[in-house]
């Protein structure tokens, strides 16, 4: 293992939770309130904004965007990728459930709720547009807010780094044609140039930048590089404030018309964080990991990349759709979400390591 490796796994490990972090449910509710409201008092700034656009993609959401996600990715430390044959059974069952469960999942979840037992109490006009919000954010695994869950449940740092590198190197190349297959299948038109943008402006630039700046910060030092990181992460998450302020300005009257909309989006996102992460948590235990990989493992499983997802939401679908909204409801429930999944893999370590539990080669 590189030095560079160990220091930022050591970092991660005790990277505190901070109070933006702890409280993102209370600001993004504090946000919907402040974006309904100023969306129906001042609708004209907003409509400019929204008519802000070059190639399909709004540029001030766009900037917002980057300064939301480019802080997440410098966490991340692509040379840990070597280490993933350390814990290769870990790695393989937290793939196998962020990628050939997650999103097909969440699409049959989608259609079962959205489309057929929802469906009388939704705008019918947007049920295509929710089952695509939906499948972006299942298609987006999380990426470095896992460090922050796996510290709490005393997760193996070393894991949790080369299973995040890992899945941001996949997403690269995976993201846009899980989206676009699960879009197709729900009879759903793929905006196939907009979708690859996204990839392009969303993931590919921000990971380039995120890693050279990253490469000349740690130049200078951990200090340097600790110091940088601690301040774009307030910027980060003042950016995502921003944008959902934005995004319910526009959503406003949709959602004063139909308060339960949000409501009903968030059962098909809770039952499958639940279902994931139970069953990265058993696949775990069955294979004779350790208990701190299962952790992470869960946690990753159940965890969503939820900056990219709104991006995306809003480059496909726009401020007003559907899509965006069912994005930003899956950022206000992770955090008591996670949290509760914290607890119940901590609560039941006894029972993960007990006599009964499988122990193969």
């Amino acid at each position: 293992m590189s030095a560079q490796c160990e220091v930022t796994a050591k970092h991660a490990a005790g990277a505190p939770m901070s109070v933006f972090e702890r409280w993102l449910t209370l600001w993004v509710a504090l946000c919907i309130v402040a974006g309904v409201a100023l969306g129906q008092l001042f609708p004209a700034p907003f409509q400019a904004l929204g008519r802000l656009e070059i190639a399909k993609v709004n540029v001030p959401v766009g900037l917002l965007i980057w300064v939301m996600i480019i802080p997440m990715l410098m966490k991340i430390d692509f040379g840990a990728l070597h280490q993933v044959k350390a814990h290769w059974k870990g790695i393989g069952v937290t793939l196998f459930v962020n990628w050939a469960v997650k999103p097909f999942s969440m699409a049959l979840l989608a259609w079962l709720f959205i489309r057929q037992w929802f469906a009388p109490y939704l705008p019918a006009d947007q049920l295509d547009s929710y089952v695509a919000g939906l499948i972006l954010l299942a298609a987006a695994p999380c990426t470095a807010m896992v460090f922050v869950w796996s510290r709490l449940t005393n997760g193996d740092p070393y894991f949790t780094l080369s299973q995040v590198a890992l899945n941001d190197t996949i997403m690269i190349f995976a993201f846009a044609p899980i989206v676009g297959l699960l879009l197709g299948l729900s009879a759903i038109t793929v905006p196939w140039d907009t979708l690859f943008t996204s990839v392009v402006l969303y993931i590919v630039i921000p990971v380039i930048l995120a890693q050279l700046w990253r490469k000349q910060l740690l130049k200078q030092g951990q200090e340097t590089f600790d110091r940088v990181l601690g301040q774009l992460g307030h910027a980060s998450i003042v950016a995502l404030l921003a944008t959902l302020v934005l995004l319910f300005a526009f959503q406003g009257e949709a959602i004063l018309e139909q308060p339960l909309i949000i409501a009903l989006l968030a059962v098909p996102i809770l039952i499958q964080v639940f279902m994931n992460s139970a069953l990265a948590y058993w696949l775990n235990r069955q294979v004779g990991e350790k208990h701190s990989v299962a952790c992470p493992s869960a946690l990753i499983g159940a965890s969503n990349f939820f900056e990219l997802a709104v991006a995306a939401a809003i480059s496909l679908f726009g401020f007003e759709s559907g899509a965006a909204l069912a994005t930003v409801v899956g950022v206000l429930i992770e955090v008591p979400v996670m949290l509760l999944v914290v607890k119940v893999v901590n609560a039941t370590k006894g029972w993960y390591e007990g006599p009964a539990a499988p122990r193969f080669p």
